[in-house]
């Protein structure tokens, strides 16, 4: 039998495995058998943030780009493509090449998007390939203190019963937070006006005015005032309580089981990625979350670290899709 190297050994359909490296040679369509294969990543990975810089996606994907490209040995780069709730980044990302060398951070709006945007040249539920979900930004029922009486969801929730006209804020509509709010209302029995801002931190402001009677804020824009005793945290939207806030109750322990909405990000590639490398994308994603420096500015930030694989992942926007579209739909909710 004549002898045989070790590379040919690992080849195996023009499919070569480079031990010990950070390198993944994938199959070529219509390779000839004697072909060489290009190592993945070859070149840089973009990793597209369709939302403006300084936001939270932004935070995430620029958190996530330098360790994800120390396990994967090639820098990963963040692009901002913001406009139009995020679907203009998402759009770019459907018509990019299924290579694994552009990538995405989405937020909740991934699964929103298809039920309040028309026209868009591309469809949400077919056109990517999740990652992971890489974090859960909770957020916190607020009021101010000095103007609402409650101390908890049920006293709330009774004292508005009694008010005419009450309003309340958002960080604009079909956001987490409006999102957040609109199924309180819905399980609470509340009728009240929304009123959409131009991020969190202004309808935070308008409320503290006198403006508006509460709102969903995200830990990170809320926790220090709440702290400051400024804001009053009724309730946190996660399934469990917090770190940050031990002492505060989920909503759904104080009388609404089930009740769940948070902020969330996850990783995308296009659809019909490779699914090796899909997995060496989570891997890197994990191996990110698991950073020293990026579990403590996550905390910081009031973000839970996730690192779901592409299976679970899959299956949760699945999930958060319908779930979402009962809400748009019973809510009556529109893009802004």
């Amino acid at each position: 039998m004549p002898n045989t190297t070790r590379r040919a050994a690992l080849s195996l359909g023009g499919a070569s495995l480079a031990l010990g490296g950070a390198s993944l040679a994938l199959p070529a369509l219509h390779a000839g058998p004697a072909q060489a294969q290009a190592p993945w990543p070859s070149r840089p990975i973009r990793l597209l943030a369709p939302y403006t810089p300084g936001g939270g996606v932004d935070t995430t994907a620029r958190l996530l780009a330098v360790p994800m490209g120390a396990a994967l040995g090639q820098p990963v780069v963040v692009e901002n493509r913001p406009g139009a709730g995020g679907s203009l980044g998402a759009g770019e990302l459907a018509r990019s090449a299924p290579d694994g060398h552009t990538i995405m951070v989405d937020a909740l709006a991934h699964v929103v998007n298809p039920f309040v945007l028309r026209g868009m040249p591309f469809d949400y539920a077919t056109a990517f390939a999740p990652i992971s979900q890489v974090v859960v930004l909770p957020q916190l029922l607020v009021v101010d203190p000095a103007k609402v009486p409650a101390r908890t969801v049920a006293e709330f929730v009774a004292w508005a019963k009694g008010q005419p006209n009450l309003s309340y804020g958002s960080s604009g509509n079909a956001t987490a937070a409006h999102l957040a709010a609109a199924l309180f209302l819905q399980r609470a029995g509340l009728d009240i006006q929304h009123v959409p801002y131009r991020g969190g931190t202004a309808a935070l402001q308008d409320m503290m005015s006198g403006s508006t009677a509460f709102v969903f804020g995200t830990v990170s824009s809320s926790l220090q005032l709440v702290r400051d005793g400024r804001l009053r945290a009724l309730g946190v939207t996660t399934s469990t309580r917090i770190p940050p806030l031990p002492d505060v109750p989920t909503i759904a322990e104080q009388g609404f089981p089930g009740y769940e909405l948070n902020e969330w990000n996850g990783l995308y590639a296009p659809a019909r990625t490779p699914r090796p490398v899909v997995q060496r994308l989570f891997e890197a994603a994990r191996a990110a979350l698991a950073d020293e420096t990026v579990k403590q500015r996550l905390d910081a930030l009031g973000a839970i670290p996730l690192g779901t694989d592409p299976e679970a992942f899959t299956a949760y926007v699945a999930a958060q899709r319908a779930a979402m579209e009962q809400i748009v739909r019973s809510a009556g909710i529109e893009a802004g």
